[in-house]
């Protein structure tokens, strides 16, 4: 949803990793970075549901907290391409968002900064070797060194192949996990428990985090109503300390994300909230029919309510053996100490507020009324940081542990919940993780993006101020320099 957001202060001391550094201090600068690769920016509108957030936000004595969301989106002037905005030329040509809210579906027009107009785009620039369609299956190391000092063989199939499969070989002196945290804790639980990786830590797939969400929705029933003029995320609330609030649109194209949807129920158990959600249905026949054959336009038609929270929950990717076929699969587990809620009151009050106020059919995830299961955006953890092999999967530097020249940097190695939407903090410590690699040249020497690099331009071609949300302090902001 290209939102970017640095995450609140007690994200930085969370037992996991507390004590390894001043993670506040360290990840300072790698934040910097991160926001002026991806193009951090504030979202100056103000849109219908905007306003409803911020209304409720007056209502409930939170006002205070509402904030534009910091995003990742070129907003030049409308549908015009432009040369690249952001590294002095050297990058991609960029089109101005023309808002259309379809963010998260896919942005066909090049206003939203994906990594193949950044990252992806400047490593093949300077010679990186990408090859689409093909997944990587198993990593061990090469010769006789089992701890990965000569390098590793990795045996790679065709993406989705059932038949036809065309493994092919790999040899490489290092690798980078980086497949998202649900990709790196099924690979990395198959090369444990077929014995490719025989030293991984056995804490692979624990302190799983999901930030505490709850995802909820409220659809207009007058067809006139858009709530897509905008970008996917565009405002948030802290109603409390620990929860966070947005506002978010899939645009005129994401009908088919109704299907994840069905009448609200409240609160309950894993055997109550089946029998609500009948008697819901049952009080509101009208509303959960028009829900079931009325798609058409729900998603402009549909405010999402995004909720997260900062609490210390987490659960397990515990893995089973497969009954068809090799290798594991990963099933979810709660944490008996510290579960993930499974209904959040600060959801379900926002919920009901802006079913009240704009006359729509509130609605709930199915996982949540069907089985008392909660929906997450935002899958993290599993490889994180640790003090020991005994606590984690990697080191402080993103190191995995028992291994040489073996590295996770993508979600799964974030340790905590940051109660934002995380892909900002996620590229923050991958680019620290970097920082802690010796230069390839032998006389220090690195490749430097040009220096005139920076920050999105608004309209009128300045630079933004950056404003920092409520989710961070003023002090730990170094401010973005043109």
């Amino acid at each position: 949803a290209n939102t970017l957001y640095r995450p609140r202060p007690a994200f930085y001391t969370d037992p996991q990793w507390d004590g390894l550094a001043d993670w506040e201090v360290e990840l300072g600068p790698h934040y910097v970075t991160a926001e002026r690769m991806l193009g951090v920016t504030l979202y100056r509108d103000t849109g219908p549901a905007d306003q409803l957030l911020h209304e409720y936000a007056d209502e409930i004595g939170a006002d205070k907290t509402y904030s534009n969301t910091q995003v990742g989106v070129f907003f030049g002037e409308e549908n015009k391409t432009v040369p690249d905005p952001y590294f002095g030329g050297e990058g991609p040509d960029r089109t101005g968002c023309r808002k259309c809210g379809s963010c998260m579906v896919g942005c066909r027009y090049g206003a939203k900064n994906t990594l193949v107009k950044n990252y992806l785009y400047f490593a093949e620039k300077l010679g990186v070797k990408v090859f689409p369609g093909r997944e990587v299956t198993s990593v061990k190391p090469l010769g006789p060194a089992a701890d990965g000092t000569r390098g590793y063989e990795l045996m790679t199939d065709r993406s989705g192949a059932v038949l036809r499969h065309r493994r092919k070989k790999i040899t490489a002196g290092g690798v980078i996990f980086s497949a998202g945290a649900l990709g790196t804790n099924k690979l990395l639980a198959n090369c444990l428990h077929n014995g490719d990786l025989p030293n991984l830590s056995p804490r692979i797939g624990h302190v799983v985090r999901t930030n505490s969400e709850s995802i909820q929705a409220v659809t207009a029933r007058d067809d006139e109503r858009d709530f897509s003029d905008s970008v996917a995320i565009t405002s948030s609330i802290y109603p409390d300390p620990d929860t966070h609030i947005e506002v978010v649109t899939y645009g005129q194209a994401g009908d088919v994300m109704s299907r994840l949807y069905t009448i609200y129920t409240g609160n309950g158990t894993r055997l109550t909230r089946p029998v609500r959600f009948l008697a819901a249905m049952a009080r509101h026949p009208v509303d959960t029919l028009h829900l079931l054959f009325r798609p058409r336009h729900w998603s402009r038609r549909t405010v999402i309510l995004l909720v997260m929270q900062a609490l210390d929950s987490a659960m397990r990717l515990k893995p089973v053996k497969k009954k068809f076929g090799k290798g594991v699969r990963l099933q979810t587990e709660q944490d008996p100490e510290r579960p993930n809620p499974t209904f959040i009151q600060a959801a379900e009050d926002a919920t009901k507020w802006f079913a009240k106020r704009t006359g729509g059919i509130p609605q709930v995830s199915f996982g949540e009324s069907l089985f008392n299961i909660p929906t997450t955006a935002h899958i993290l953890g599993g490889a994180v940081v640790g003090h020991s092999p005994e606590t984690g999967v990697i080191d402080l530097d993103n190191h995995v542990f028992g291994y040489e020249n073996l590295m996770i940097c993508d979600g799964s190695a974030v340790p905590a919940n940051p109660g934002v939407n995380p892909s900002l903090t996620i590229t923050a410590m991958t680019e620290r993780a970097m920082s802690k690699i010796p230069p390839k040249h032998a006389d220090g020497r690195l490749k430097h993006l040009p220096s005139e690099a920076r920050p999105a331009r608004t309209a009128d071609n300045t630079p933004p101020p950056r404003e920092p949300g409520p989710s961070e302090t003023a002090e730990s902001w170094t401010p973005l320099e043109p």
